[in-house]
């Protein structure tokens, strides 16, 4: 009988996108225009970080933010930012399959558009082409609820 409901929830589940915008944008090249005469290997390192809000019922904002800082031996050669975001419709997900969704579902839409948004960023500036890999948000959420259950702070 608890199958049939769980079945029952999930066919009367309804997921729509209503709009995907940035939300903020920006890009510092601290040390321009000497930087683009430095040599060496550039270090990226990528922070990734997720909001979500309720805008009504049913109705949440998911804002995914992509910072890419670049390093050139101890100088920052730039620094892109991209506060993607997207406008989702739930409805009939109990709340775990709703706060899946959007931690999953929700930032594997938005991120095509992030990275679209950082790679013109960066070579807009004057440098040369960056492609953000893929990223497994399945595997970030199923990590942050393994160490929640463990009792342990989340990383993101």
């Amino acid at each position: 009988m608890a199958d049939e409901t769980t079945q029952s929830n999930a066919a009367n589940a309804q997921l729509s996108l209503q709009k995907v915008y940035v939300k903020d944008a920006s890009f510092e090249v601290p040390g321009a225009p000497h930087i683009f005469q430095e040599q060496g290997q550039p270090q990226v390192q990528l922070n990734l970080q997720q909001q979500v809000g309720t805008l009504g019922e049913n109705v949440y904002e998911v804002v995914l933010t992509v910072t890419v800082t670049c390093k050139l031996a101890d100088k920052t050669a730039y620094l892109a930012e991209v506060q993607q975001a997207g406008v989702f419709g739930l409805a009939g997900f109990d709340q775990a399959n709703r706060d899946m969704v959007l931690a999953t579902f929700c930032p594997n839409v938005l991120f095509p558009y992030a990275r679209t948004a950082v790679s013109n960023l960066i070579q807009d500036g004057g440098f040369p082409p960056f492609l953000l890999q893929p990223i497994n948000f399945d595997a970030l959420y199923a990590e942050q609820q393994r160490r929640a259950a463990e009792g342990q702070q989340p990383n993101a």
